[in-house]
C-alpha cells in the first residue's frame, strides 16, 4: 500500500510539468500567429449592365404574305392535288372544280343577253335610217349591249364559262390551311385554302405581362430553334401587342426573320429568343461574394480589417459577375473566398486574389 502512494506522489509533479510544457508551446504558437480569418477580396465595380430577356414562341407565316384562295363560283370539288403543309410552286395544280349547273346557266343566259342586245342595236339603227326610231333609242340599245358584254366578261373572269376548271397556285409557298375536301359541294366565294410565302416568316413570342413596359420595337433579338440550338438568327423586335393572348396567357411580340436566314428554318417550329434590353448602370461583384440565407442574399464588406454583413438584392448575371444593390458603393471591398466562415464583426486578413 505504501508503494502505490509513493508512485502516485512521484507521477503527479511529472504530469504537471509535462502539461505546463505543452500548454506553453501551444500558447506560444498561437501568440506568434496573426489574428483574424484569412479571406480573399475583390472591389465592388460600377459598369453598364445589359439584361437579356428569355422568351419562347413559334415560327409563323408573315400575315402580310399569306394568300387566301377563294373559289369564284359554286361547284363540286372533283379533285385535290395538294395537302396541308405541302410546298407548292407557282403554276402547280391545286383543285379541279366542276362548275355548278346554276352558275353555268347564269353564264349561258348572259351570253344570250349579249346576242339579243346586238340584234336589238342593229334593229334600232335600221329604224333610225328609216326615220322610224330616235337617236335616244339607238343610244339605249348601245348601252344595253355594253352592259350585257360586261356581265359576260365578269362571269368569264369568275370561271363560269367552263364546265370544269383547274385552279393553280399564283405564288411559291406552303399550304397552311385547307378548307375543302374531294367530293364536297361548295358555295361561291368560299375560302378554299391559305398559301403562305415560305420565305416570309415571323417569330411570335410570348412575354410575361410584367415585362411588357421594358420592351419596344427595335430591340435586338437572337433566335434559335428549340431542338436545333446551333442555328442562330439575328433580328429585331418589330411589334409589341397590348393585350394578353387568351391561348397562351402571355403578351405576343413579333420579330421578322430575314429572308436570307429562312433556309434552315421550318414553318411551325418552336423557337427560343434572347431579347437584349437597353443597358443600365449598376454595381457588380463576383458571384462567389453573394451568399444566401433562405430568400435573402447577403455579402461581407471589409472595412478596417473587420467583416460587415450587408443584405443585398441581386439582379442580372453576366459571366462571373452579378448585379447587386444595397448599402454599398463602387470601390468597397467584398469577401469572395472564405466568406462561409465569417460572421458579422469578425476580424479578417485580406489576401489579394
Amino acid at each position: 500500500m505504501r508503494c502505490i502512494v509513493v508512485a502516485r506522489s512521484r507521477l503527479g509533479p511529472m504530469l504537471r510539468t509535462l502539461f505546463a510544457a505543452v500548454l506553453g508551446l501551444f500558447l506560444g504558437a498561437a501568440w506568434s500567429q496573426p489574428s483574424g480569418v484569412l479571406v480573399e477580396t475583390a472591389p465592388v465595380r460600377a459598369k453598364a449592365v445589359g439584361e437579356t430577356l428569355l422568351a419562347y414562341g413559334v415560327l409563323e407565316p408573315d400575315p402580310d404574305q399569306v394568300l387566301s384562295l377563294s373559289l369564284p363560283h359554286g361547284g363540286l370539288v372533283n379533285r385535290i392535288w395538294i395537302s396541308l403543309g405541302q410546298r407548292v410552286v407557282a403554276g402547280d395544280k391545286l383543285i379541279e372544280l366542276v362548275t355548278a349547273p346554276d352558275a353555268r346557266m347564269q353564264f349561258l343566259q348572259a351570253e344570250s343577253a349579249v346576242d339579243y342586245a346586238q340584234r336589238e342595236l342593229e334593229r334600232q339603227r335600221r329604224l333610225l335610217s328609216e326615220q322610224l326610231a330616235t337617236k335616244a333609242q339607238v343610244d339605249a340599245a348601245q348601252k344595253a349591249l355594253r352592259d350585257a358584254q360586261a356581265t359576260v366578261a365578269a362571269l368569264r373572269e369568275r370561271g363560269m364559262d367552263v364546265a370544269v376548271e383547274t385552279l393553280r397556285t399564283p405564288i411559291d409557298g406552303v399550304i397552311t390551311r385547307l378548307d375543302v375536301a374531294q367530293g364536297q359541294r361548295i358555295q361561291a366565294d368560299s375560302t378554299a385554302m391559305l398559301i403562305a410565302a415560305e420565305k416570309h416568316l415571323i417569330a411570335r413570342l410570348g412575354i410575361e405581362p410584367e415585362d411588357l413596359n421594358r420592351l419596344h420595337p427595335g430591340l435586338p433579338i437572337t433566335l434559335s430553334p428549340v431542338f436545333v440550338p446551333d442555328i442562330r438568327v439575328e433580328t429585331q423586335l418589330h411589334q409589341v401587342h397590348g393585350m394578353i393572348n387568351p391561348s397562351t396567357h402571355l403578351v405576343d411580340v413579333l420579330a421578322p426573320i430575314p429572308e436570307d436566314r429562312t433556309g434552315p428554318l421550318v414553318l411551325g417550329s418552336r423557337v427560343s429568343a434572347h431579347i437584349r434590353l437597353p443597358p443600365h448602370q449598376a454595381l457588380v461583384v463576383p458571384r462567389s461574394a453573394v451568399l444566401r440565407a433562405g430568400k435573402q442574399a447577403y455579402l461581407y464588406l471589409v472595412k478596417k480589417g473587420t467583416a460587415h454583413r450587408v443584405e443585398v438584392d441581386t439582379g442580372t448575371e453576366q459571366g462571373p459577375e452579378i448585379e447587386v444593390s444595397g448599402a454599398l458603393a463602387a470601390g468597397d471591398v467584398v469577401v469572395v473566398l472564405g466568406n462561409y466562415e465569417l460572421r458579422d464583426g469578425i476580424s479578417v486578413r485580406e489576401r489579394a486574389p
